[in-house]
């Protein structure tokens, strides 16, 4: 069975939107409180590597994309979340499960005002100390 048809027969409930854009890049969407029960089963299940999360305001809501390979084939598979609520923002945090995603939820707390529930560690990482509190650099705020 195929990585694809291993995620949507385990995720089958949960995917609200599946894309493949080639033979080795897929995408697929679910509501945020899935992410930690479809990460766990990517990385502990199937064997996928994270390799990186990405963020965006958009006019819909704050999405992440969570970027993980399959060494073996080559392929890559990227699972998104739209944070509908801009104004208090969350899901669960990733990262008790790998720890290689503290670094980028930090980062995207910083930068996006996301609040990652139950990260170990949620503080400031790239902006200076005087910067404002609630002010985040890549929101489009109005």
């Amino acid at each position: 069975m195929s990585i694809a048809d291993e995620i949507k027969d385990k995720l089958a409930g949960k995917i609200a939107h599946w894309h493949e854009h080639s033979a080795k890049r897929i995408y697929f969407s679910i509501n945020p409180q899935d992410i930690r029960g479809a990460v766990s089963f990517l990385f502990k299940d199937l064997g996928l590597r994270f390799a990186t999360a990405s963020a965006q305001d958009t006019p819909q809501g704050l999405e992440i994309l969570y970027h993980f390979s399959f060494d073996e084939t080559g392929e890559m598979v990227s699972v998104r979340v739209l944070i509908e609520d801009k104004k208090n923002p969350q899901i669960d945090s990733i990262a008790p499960l790998f720890k290689g995603a503290e670094w980028i939820e930090r980062e995207v707390w910083e930068l996006l005002g996301i609040n990652f529930i139950g990260h170990p560690d949620l503080k400031r990482l790239l902006l200076a100390d005087e910067w404002p509190e609630n002010k985040y650099p890549l929101r489009k705020e109005k």
